[in-house]
């Protein structure tokens, strides 16, 4: 059977969660294999609205979900959630949600050191959501990160903390903090293992043999790939890989797993946080689309940056994640519009490029190049066949298929479920 590997092609909120909603009802395992708790998704189904940003969208379906090795994992952050979704009547249990056995762990000390780091920053700040994911996986590949194995030999931490603390002693002396208070992240930690450990397993041996059974599996990525820590506008990025190859590490499955790798893409384009936009209106029409699209981050709340689509990021996203097939999210936001501009190369110092360049100082400078269409007064919110939309709104989508170099798959017109135009359906064998 057919996997599916979905990623965000812009810079994350392109609207991933009900389009994983929507294929973890085909799936039969829904894993979750890089970042933390800083990226969200928001589901609609029918009256019901769900927020996760950590739990696999699968588990509101019932869907096998699966926290993967590649997330960086904070206890209590899940236990939170766990407890909410609960209460809107979402079974959890160990029969639908497992989490890697050797996840490391968001410490309440990660969560100490954003907060400085940002603080004392000043105007170059990344623009962090604070929540502690980038000082876990600095110590994930300094090797001294406390993982899910180890809260069942907490007697035994000694040399860990000893070199956990070493280092981050030193940062905090540096804020003017006082020392880790061992004895209190020892004793947070004896109170959550229970929780977490109840859920821990291998779960590359788990999938596995889901995969042998040939089950489908969805891979549901976080963020965007312009905010990938390699590909990404560096060093306005996170703090893990975003594209697609991820799915491989991040899971303890091989690269052949991936399957169809679908790409999140907006109508337009978004951005939350601190970081070059070329293409970002800082007028009325970026007003428009922001209250048009209720653009506020699932997890912050965080108003979002907005502007026209730009083909060029896109393209460039999903070559280096090797795109299968697109998915247009939020396209009934360009409803009403005169006209569209899109944003097809990048003018700097009197050059013209088809890609963004790699320095920060150069995806800052370059000025968008605009090409513009006809727009539609006729509404496409909830179409759900070509049939359903405007002339001109078609034209645009063949545009934007033509522009990225990558065919849509499917067009989603409305936060509902249903309100979906299947192009090409992911799961195909």
């Amino acid at each position: 059977m057919a996997n599916v590997t979905v990623i965000g092609a812009q810079w994350g909120d392109e609207g991933k969660g009900k389009i994983v909603d929507w294929l973890a009802e085909r799936a039969d395992a829904v894993v979750r294999f890089q970042g933390g708790h800083n990226a969200g998704h928001t589901l609609v189904v029918g009256e019901n609205v769900y927020k996760l940003s950590l739990l696999p969208s699968g588990i509101v379906t019932g869907t096998l979900s699966i926290i993967g090795n590649g997330v960086v994992l904070d206890p209590w952050a899940l236990r939170d959630e766990m407890v909410k979704l609960r209460g809107q009547g979402v079974s959890i249990t160990t029969e639908n949600f497992a989490l890697a056995d050797n996840c490391a762990l968001i410490l309440p000390i990660h969560r100490d050191l954003d907060g400085l780091r940002e603080t004392a920053a000043g105007s170059g700040k990344i623009g962090t959501t604070g929540r502690g994911i980038g000082p876990a996986y600095e110590d994930k590949v300094g090797r001294r990160a406390i993982r899910v194995c180890d809260l069942a030999h907490l007697d035994a931490l000694d040399a860990q903390l000893n070199r956990l603390c070493a280092h981050h002693d030193a940062l905090r002396a540096g804020f003017g903090e006082p020392p880790v208070d061992r004895a209190r992240l020892i004793a947070d930690l004896k109170d959550i293992a229970p929780f977490v450990l109840e859920y821990a397993e291998p779960v590359w041996r788990r999938l596995n043999k889901v995969r042998k059974a040939g089950a489908r599996i969805l891979f549901e990525g976080a963020q965007g790939v312009l905010l990938d820590v390699d590909h990404g506008t560096y060093p306005f990025v996170t703090s893990s890989n975003t594209v697609s190859g991820t799915a491989a590490s991040g899971s303890g499955l091989g690269p052949s797993a991936a399957g169809f790798v679908l790409g999140i893409v907006k109508a337009y384009t978004t951005r939350v946080g601190s970081g070059p936009f070329p293409t970002e209106l800082e007028d009325e029409t970026g007003q428009r689309l922001g209250e048009r699209g209720h653009e506020f981050g699932t997890v912050t709340g965080r108003k979002r940056r907005c502007g026209w689509f730009d083909a060029v990021i896109v393209r460039q996203s999903c070559a280096v994640s090797g795109v299968t097939g697109i998915a247009l999210t939020k396209l009934d936001v360009l409803d009403g519009f005169d006209t569209i501009k899109i944003c097809t190369g990048y003018r700097l110092n009197g050059k013209v490029y088809d890609y963004l360049p790699a320095h920060a100082a150069d995806q800052a400078a370059v000025e968008p190049i605009y090409e513009e269409m006809p727009g539609w007064q006729e509404t496409t919110a909830g179409a759900r066949s070509w049939a359903d939309l405007p002339a001109q709104a078609i034209k645009y989508i063949s545009r934007v298929q033509e522009l990225i170099e990558t065919p849509v798959a499917l067009v989603s017109t409305s936060p509902q479920r249903e309100d979906t135009i299947l192009v090409r359906d992911p799961f195909a064998d």
